[in-house]
């Protein structure tokens, strides 16, 4: 028996990427085979596509980071899942990133995620997303606080970082580009929207929170907006840099703490792979995630829907930054 399966022989552009017959495979002592029902396309799929990734697979690769279906077999010595358990599986839990762009995966019994059947498995590929908000958010300690920044605030992570943040009460000021892209902030959580220019950013989140601004800002830009989070910071805040995409600020980034030094302000770069060996945490942080989703405090962005033949256009559109949610390819 065979299966469909999206992969790449060689790295490059979204033409690198070939819908194939492979084995459908078998699961081994102590592994499940999970049939997807929705697969999760996104930016790390992008850089394994483009050969980028600090965290590449070996080529060739089957890209892929987030597969939601069940469990159609199990190998001998399974006790924890059965036949029909409707699961997520993550490629954070697996050896090795990628691997979900095929109607079939096997995996040690130990790595998937239980759904409840309250979460869509269309809904449920968006739950990175939402592991990584609660990672970000504890990023100073889970200290009190009663605002945050998120720049670019349509994006995936950034609209569930505002999610999870307003579950908490907490004031979320954002930033986006077009009408459209303003409107799906709002509707993600977002509770005030300014000008994105780097120039103003500090000025209006001043002049919204009465002078006192924000207790954490996330930047994954860089650049200059990395010194305007900065600048709009509360005393104590904290400037959090998850990325940078447009290269690492051309300031010098110490000076300008000096000159704000009566906020005692703090710094932090941030990468989900910090707790890549710290199991407990990891999955912690998503166990945490499919409880928020589950019990409506926070809700999956709109989907948009393509079928796994239809990769090489979902990664045009993911190249293009024309997606507003979560991509879901159909297996």
């Amino acid at each position: 028996m065979t299966m469909k399966a999206v992969q790449l022989q060689t790295t490059g552009g979204p033409e690198v990427l070939s819908l194939v017959d492979l084995p459908l495979p078998q699961p081994g002592a102590g592994q499940v085979r999970v049939k997807a029902h929705a697969i999760g396309a996104g930016g790390p799929d992008v850089l394994i596509r483009n050969g980028t990734y600090k965290w590449m697979p070996p080529l060739p690769a089957i890209p892929g980071n987030e597969l939601a279906g069940i469990v159609d077999a199990v190998g001998p010595g399974v006790s924890r899942l059965a036949i029909g358990d409707r699961v997520l599986v993550s490629a954070r839990e697996l050896p090795q990133r990628g691997g979900c762009y095929a109607q079939a995966i096997c995996v040690a019994e130990s790595v998937p995620f239980v759904l409840p059947d309250t979460i869509a498995f269309d809904d449920a590929v968006s739950l990175g997303n939402f592991q990584l908000a609660l990672a970000l958010l504890a990023s100073n300690g889970n200290l009190p606080a009663q605002s945050i920044l998120v720049p670019g605030a349509a994006g995936g992570v950034a609209t569930a970082l505002a999610q999870v943040a307003r579950s908490r009460s907490l004031r979320v000021i954002g930033t986006a580009s077009t009408a459209e892209k303003q409107a799906f902030a709002i509707e993600n959580g977002v509770t005030d929207l300014v000008n994105g220019d780097v120039k103003t950013l500090p000025q209006q989140v001043m002049a919204l929170t009465d002078g006192r601004g924000v207790d954490l800002a996330f930047d994954h830009v860089g650049a200059d907006l990395f010194i305007a989070c900065l600048r709009s910071l509360a005393p104590s805040g904290m400037a959090v840099s998850y990325n940078i995409l447009a290269g690492p600020p051309s300031a010098d980034v110490f000076d300008e703490l000096r000159k704000l030094l009566a906020r005692s302000l703090a710094i932090r770069t941030f990468s989900i792979h910090a707790v890549d060996a710290d199991i407990t945490q990891r999955r912690g942080l998503m166990e945490e995630a499919i409880r928020l989703m589950a019990s409506g405090l926070v809700r999956a962005p709109r989907a948009m829907r393509m079928q796994l033949a239809q990769a090489r256009q979902a990664h045009e559109l993911l190249d293009s930054g024309g997606t507003l949610g979560k991509l879901v390819l159909i297996p």
